[in-house]
C-alpha cells in the first residue's frame, strides 16, 4: 500500500488462480468491506461473477494477516444469480467495496493484476510480498 494523498491508499499485486473454482452456479465469493478492487486480466480466461443473491456469510477475524495487512476487513460467501463476465488478457474490472466476486470455469489459470484502492486508510502503507526481500 502506498499512501497517494487526500487520504487514500493504493496497493498493487499480481495473483493468480487455477483450476475450474466452481462448476455450477453457485460461486465461493470474498466481499471487502472497505477496499474497491480494479483487476487488469494478463493471461488466461475465465468467468468472474460479481453481486448477487449471498448465503452462507462469513466473515474473516479481524486479526487475521491477509485482513490487516492485504485485504481489510472481509469475509467469504456463497453467491448465485451474480453479474456473470467472461474475462480475457486486456479486459480491465472495477469491484466496488462491498461487492463479493469470484471465478468459476477457469479452464487452466487467470493471472491479473490487482489494484486495491483504500479510501479509509484502512490498511497499512509500506507492505511488500516477503517474496520480493533480498
Amino acid at each position: 500500500m502506498v499512501d497517494i494523498g487526500d487520504d487514500i491508499n493504493v496497493g498493487v499485486g499480481i495473483l493468480k488462480r487455477v483450476g475450474n473454482r466452481t462448476e455450477g452456479e453457485e460461486v465461493n465469493a470474498i466481499v471487502h468491506h472497505r477496499v474497491t478492487e480494479i483487476y487488469y486480466i494478463l493471461s488466461g480466461s475465465g468467468i468472474l461473477v460479481t453481486g448477487g443473491d449471498e448465503s452462507n456469510a462469513r466473515e474473516f477475524p479481524a486479526d487475521n494477516s491477509s485482513v490487516l495487512v492485504l485485504i481489510g476487513p472481509s469475509g467469504s460467501r456463497t453467491v448465485v444469480n451474480g453479474q456473470v463476465q467472461t474475462v480475457k488478457p486486456g479486459d480491465v474490472v472495477v469491484i466496488p467495496a462491498g461487492v463479493p466476486h469470484g471465478f468459476r470455469h477457469i479452464q487452466d489459470q487467470v493471472t491479473y493484476l490487482s489494484m486495491r484502492v483504500d479510501p479509509d486508510q484502512t490498511l497499512p502503507t509500506g507492505y511488500a510480498h516477503p517474496s520480493l526481500s533480498d
